[in-house]
């Protein structure tokens, strides 16, 4: 639930940095009026808070902590070497 928090507020940032550009300024005239720093600054932050979150609930990490708790048994050597099994370390 908090990684989808994370997403919003990068999300939403990312549409605001978008809105400060010029291009975002020709298609919503009334932006013309505010300065770009007042739209850009706050999206910028809000863009970092949201990928703070996503690395603090580790939602992109989760499937490699399973791997380092697993390591694979080799019988072979060389090239002709297969996996046989997977040893778990602690």
């Amino acid at each position: 639930m908090k990684a989808i928090f994370g997403y919003a507020l990068a999300g939403l940032g990312l549409i605001g940095m978008a809105l400060s550009s010029t291009i975002g300024q020709k298609f919503m005239p009334f932006l013309a009026n505010i300065p770009k720093e007042f739209i850009l600054y706050p999206s910028l932050i809000l863009v970092a808070l949201g990928v703070v979150i996503l690395i603090m609930t580790g939602a992109s990490s989760s499937k490699t902590h399973q791997a380092e708790k697993e390591v694979p048994i080799y019988k072979g050597e060389g090239k002709k070497r297969k996996i046989v099994g997977y040893r778990v370390e602690e």
